[in-house]
């Protein structure tokens, strides 16, 4: 019986997808709408095939400034929460500049970042940091907010120092809103980096998908997305591998749920 759910739980997704892909074939095949506007999915896949090496390239440049970015955001998230959940003084500080950060548009920013630092690697890296920064801090502040009060203090009364404290109890506690986080800027962080190349850059994802929208190649532009999706859902994947190492009783729940 689990067997067969975990098969329906794959399969009806994607079913859905194949239904979906199957209906915009006969759309766009049928001449309904022109091929530059919405290009059949076996004419973009054909477009894949045939443009992959300047693809291929471009994508390794994007994938090194999103993972230069993510890798940087996630170092410098962690010290900026362990500071201001240590520090409240430095929380009141930071919290308002930590909000700033998400309510100015980051296309607005890139901008400036390209007059700054030129259209090299370092503008596109700092968007990525930009755009990871918050979700990541967020969730792991809150991790260490909702630690139970009564293991703090039990840990004080024997002694336990700050450091043990956060090895032995917090961090531990804050892991699964951690990893929420991490998801969630894994998922941005190609976006960031694909944006920074919007703005001003030579090479990248973005700036292939700038030039084949120049020459209305659709087709070339919705091969890029499929590139940008495949890479998220890649970033997504390891993410998930790394947190059920270090967490396997999440596996578990997830299991659980599902058999509901």
């Amino acid at each position: 019986m689990k067997k067969i759910k975990k098969i329906s739980n794959i399969i009806l997704p994607v079913f859905f997808i194949v239904i979906l892909i199957a209906i915009w074939e006969s759309v766009s095949g049928s001449g309904l709408v022109q091929p530059f506007i919405l290009p059949a999915p076996t004419l973009i896949l054909y477009s894949l095939i045939m443009n992959f090496k300047a693809i291929g390239g471009n994508t390794l440049i994007t994938l090194f400034e999103t993972a230069a970015g993510f890798l940087i955001s996630v170092i410098i998230s962690i010290i900026a929460a362990l500071v201001m959940d240590s520090i409240a003084i430095v929380k009141k500080i930071l919290n308002p500049l930590l909000i700033a950060t998400q309510t100015i548009p980051i296309i607005i920013l890139a901008p400036l970042f390209i007059i700054w630092f030129g259209y090299g690697y370092l503008p596109k890296i700092i968007i990525v940091i930009l755009i990871c920064f918050f979700p990541i801090t967020v969730s792991l502040l809150q991790g260490f907010a909702t630690v139970d009060k009564e293991l703090l203090n039990l840990l004080k009364s024997m002694g336990a120092n700050r450091t043990q404290i956060y090895k032995i109890v917090k961090f531990p506690s804050a892991m699964p809103g951690f990893f929420s986080g991490i998801k969630i800027a894994a998922t941005y962080s190609i976006m960031g980096a694909t944006i920074g190349e919007w703005v001003g850059g030579k090479n990248g994802l973005g700036v292939y998908m700038i030039r084949a929208k120049q020459s209305f190649s659709t087709d070339k532009v919705f091969a890029a997305i499929i590139v940008i999706t495949v890479l998220s859902i890649f970033f997504l994947k390891i993410i998930e591998l790394i947190e059920k190492k270090y967490m396997p009783w999440i596996q578990i729940s997830k299991e659980e749920y599902y058999e509901e």
